[in-house]
């Protein structure tokens, strides 16, 4: 047994009756027993149930000890419910430190324990209030927990939240980031150029920067910061794209600032994020309705988060609803109106939540569920409708057979770019990868970044299936198959005969090594290879 992985079950404090009982279960699950009735039929002599980390440190054990083959299938039923990395990444979370906010809206919640819009007990706020927001610490204790459970965390999505990230300084915002990246490398960096050039090779490798913000403050001078950070995805508080309903909550913002906003992150490449607020003071079901089509008229976000308003009692908006001014949607009316509008969401996008995480203890009136997904999916059952967004149609852990994948383009328009969809996809429809090439238009604005002069983009290329580490194969996944490599022979072929000399992929800084192996060159933010016409 290494000595890191031999220090890393020390600190679990595993006892070898544990050990050896977790032993057992992976036996009998290896032996094709359920995992879970395995573990209810073996109890801990102090009670309880043995947990998925204890099994998945037994099975680690045991192939360190050579007396089991590494097996992603066996590792994969030992986590019995392996979802959060079923979209092909890890995911890892963490917030900034609490700090002012500019906005003044009626319905966010203000704790000065914690940044603008957020609660303690949120569950990822509350590892974050443990590790006194510390992100080094934050980062590194998430990749334990998950690597504690059997998930992969070679490659990692880095989700940075805490309300408007432009108003924080930068110099916090750069040391912030590279402290996240100096836990991905296992080691410290003076800067945060050197940061990113260990994670290039690095054993946890970044696959994806997101960071959440105004729309009011997205300008060409922070755009070339974020790429600068390392930035791929950009998160977007529209909240609605009604002028009348944005003023009446203070939002500070118009709509089509946040129209202009969503135009100059697609034409810098980036992945958009819109979220989205159902009843908000002066809403009603109908006018959301309505609202949420406009969503589809121009701004064509690549994912949306659904946030209906939740009356928490340290907001204004807790004040007016006690004069009788506002009244909170039910939960069957959130999952009436949800329902209706899933269905209509078009095949580019990706829904991502339809509710927030805050628990129901703060939720003072309305809707206090929050598994409203899964009551909108029983809803959308019941009506013998189905939503087609990327989530709902992802492959998650269904086998491939990679020869029988169709190719799909779907093309969509916006202001400044005609946008290609390019998807893999099985006979019944599910997705096995996707590509977004951006091919801007001559009404994209100016970025004022070279290294985009003539160029289309690729701004993302996501293979799905359980996320799978580096070098390791699993039969019948997704990942691993060269799908990745074929959409982007597909892309380069549409931009050539688009007419465009150049193609840039906004990488990810983990990513950059896969695009460079396949003939790009380092650009000052973006990674580029010309395009030969001849070809």
């Amino acid at each position: 047994m290494d000595q890191h992985y031999k220090e890393w079950l020390d600190a679990r404090k595993y006892t070898p009756e544990m050990l050896m009982l977790a032993r057992e279960v992976v036996h009998q699950v290896q032996r094709g027993r359920d995992a879970q009735d395995a573990v209810r039929k073996r109890p801990l002599p102090g009670g309880g149930y043995l947990g998925k980390h204890v099994l998945v440190a037994a099975y680690r054990e045991m192939v360190q000890q050579g007396e089991l083959q590494e097996d992603p299938g066996l590792l994969a039923r030992l986590r019995m419910k392996p979802v959060r990395t079923l979209s092909g990444v890890s995911t890892v979370t963490v917030l900034t430190k609490p700090y002012p906010c500019p906005g003044k809206c009626i319905f966010c919640p203000t704790d000065a324990r914690m940044p603008k819009s957020y609660l303690p007990d949120e569950p990822g706020a509350r590892r974050a209030v443990q590790h006194q927001f510390d992100p080094f610490n934050q980062t590194a204790a998430r990749l334990e927990s998950l690597a504690a459970v059997g998930h992969p965390t070679d490659k990692v999505e880095l989700l940075i939240l805490g309300g408007t990230w432009d108003c924080y300084r930068r110099d916090y915002q750069e040391w912030f980031v590279r402290r996240c990246f100096d836990a991905l490398n296992g080691q410290a960096s003076e800067t945060l150029e050197d940061a990113h050039q260990l994670n290039e090779t690095a054993e946890h490798r970044n696959v994806g920067l997101v960071i959440e913000t105004r729309p009011d403050y997205i300008n060409p001078r922070e755009i070339a910061w974020l790429r600068q950070l390392g930035v791929t995805k950009v998160q977007l508080g529209a909240q609605s794209l009604d002028d009348r309903i944005l003023e009446l909550n203070q939002r500070g913002h118009t709509a089509a600032q946040t129209r202009q906003a969503v135009d100059l992150l697609r034409a810098a490449g980036f992945k958009v994020v819109l979220h989205w607020m159902p009843n908000l003071l002066g809403a009603t079901p109908a006018t959301d309705r309505q609202d949420f089509t406009r969503l589809w008229q121009g701004c064509c976000p690549d994912e949306i988060k659904i946030y209906p308003n939740q009356l928490l009692e340290n907001t204004d908006l807790f004040a007016i609803w006690q004069r009788g001014e506002f009244q909170p949607y039910s939960t069957q009316d959130l999952v009436e109106l949800i329902a209706d509008l899933k269905p209509t969401i078009p095949r580019y996008c990706r829904v991502n939540r339809v509710i927030r995480d805050i628990p129901s203890p703060n939720v003072v009136a309305g809707n206090k569920r929050t598994s409203l997904r899964q009551d909108v999916e029983q809803e959308l059952q019941r009506r013998g409708t189905r939503c087609e967004c990327v989530r709902c149609r992802e492959v998650r852990d269904q086998k491939v057979e990679v020869q029988r994948l169709q190719l799909h383009d779907l093309v969509y328009t916006t202001p400044g770019a005609e946008e290609h969809f390019i998807s893999f996809v099985t006979p019944d429809d599910r997705i096995a990868g996707f590509l977004r090439l951006s091919l801007p238009t001559a009404g994209a604005p100016d970025t004022g970044l070279h290294d985009l002069a003539g160029a289309a983009i690729i701004r993302e290329v996501h293979v799905y299936g359980q996320s799978l580490s580096f070098g390791i194969e699993s039969p019948g996944a997704a990942q691993h198959a060269g799908l990745g490599t074929r959409l982007m022979q597909q892309a380069e072929e549409i931009a050539r005969e688009h007419g465009y000399s150049r193609l840039a992929v906004i990488a990810a800084v983990g990513t950059r090594q896969y695009y460079l192996e396949r003939g790009f060159k380092r650009g000052s933010l973006y990674l580029v290879q010309p395009l030969d016409q001849s070809a």
